[in-house]
């Protein structure tokens, strides 16, 4: 074959790869327009004034991981939100997250954090990013240095949500933030820690789930931990998403309306199975496996500061929780 022949092929070779690339681009881009229209739909859907059994009731997804994301629009039609401000940490790319509908649907201005910039570097690459005014910096959030990372991005003072999600020191640092004053605070939970006891992990800046415990099930706080701190800080638990990962919390003064429609308030008990093995593999513990695992790990009681291996405590679940757990 001449020159000229392989020449013509390698050419028509990129321009069919160029060709399938942009036709993979636009489908894409179609396919989250619909998504996004079809989350659209279900916000315009909810009935404002419709009890709900628990605030679970009010999920739907779209960008969140599980449900967050009709849980927040819910809360946000319900509270009395001082500003249209987000800040949430712990977010990747940004591709899935608690804010990311709420920044596109209602148009809210966000600052987010993750601790890696080539993640944020990725998100900066989206539409989305130039679309809405989002700020995204690289940090690996610490308590010691939360404060500044917001303050220092002009996102201090009145906020309508925090969102906390780092796998890890999440009871810490929502502990340390004083420089915002949120209306509405989203907390990752870590329900396998069972929801009798106010325990957390202990601090360590350079916390990393998988360093501290190969299975990835020992990181972050209980519950009852984080109604304790809301309880401190000012807030009112108003329940968990159905799969007891994120807990929701409204400031005193704000969460009349929203309590108002609940018939109850409820934390989930964990069903997911995301327990890794010795070589890093997912192993789908789950039941009380996924707690024995751990067992042997030191936790903290915050309300008396006590540390203690966490099979130490007895049970750790509720019946309520036992039972839907076994």
């Amino acid at each position: 074959m001449s020159l000229n022949s392989l020449t013509r092929l390698f050419s028509r070779a990129r321009g069919k790869k160029r060709r399938d690339t942009l036709v993979h681009r636009h489908l894409a881009d179609l396919a989250e327009r619909s998504l996004f229209l079809q989350g659209q739909m279900a916000a315009k859907s909810m009935d404002p004034a419709k009890r709900l059994g628990c605030l679970a009731d009010s999920e739907f997804r779209v960008y969140s991981q599980w449900g967050e994301d009709g849980i927040v629009e819910w809360l946000v039609a319900h509270v009395d939100v001082p500003s249209d401000r987000f800040v949430e940490f712990g977010v990747e790319t940004f591709k899935e997250a608690n804010c990311r509908f709420l920044l596109q649907n209602r148009n809210w201005k966000g600052l987010v954090l993750d601790g890696s910039e080539d993640n944020m570097g990725a998100m900066r690459a989206q539409n989305f990013y130039w679309m809405h005014d989002l700020t995204g910096n690289a940090a690996f959030v610490t308590a010691e240095n939360i404060n500044g990372l917001i303050a220092e991005a002009g996102f201090d003072g009145p906020l309508g949500i925090l969102s906390v999600d780092i796998d890890g020191n999440d009871y810490w640092v929502w502990q340390a933030i004083t420089c915002v004053d949120p209306a509405i605070v989203i907390c990752e939970v870590n329900p396998v820690l069972g929801d009798l006891h106010p325990v957390t992990v202990p601090y360590d800046p350079a916390f990393w789930r998988f360093d501290a415990h190969r299975s990835g099930l020992y990181f972050g706080a209980s519950i009852a931990a984080l109604r304790y701190l809301a309880t401190e800080k000012g807030y009112r638990f108003v329940g968990t998403s159905s799969t007891g990962i994120n807990a929701f919390f409204v400031r005193d003064d704000l969460a009349s309306p929203v309590l108002a429609l609940l018939d109850e308030v409820k934390a989930f008990p964990p069903r997911h199975r995301d327990s890794r093995d010795a070589d890093g593999h997912m192993s789908y513990a789950g039941g009380l496996k996924r707690f024995d695992l751990i067992a042997d790990m030191p936790v903290v009681n915050v309300m008396t500061g006590e540390t203690a291996p966490l099979g130490d405590l007895g049970s750790a679940y509720s019946e309520e929780w036992f039972k839907a757990i076994v």
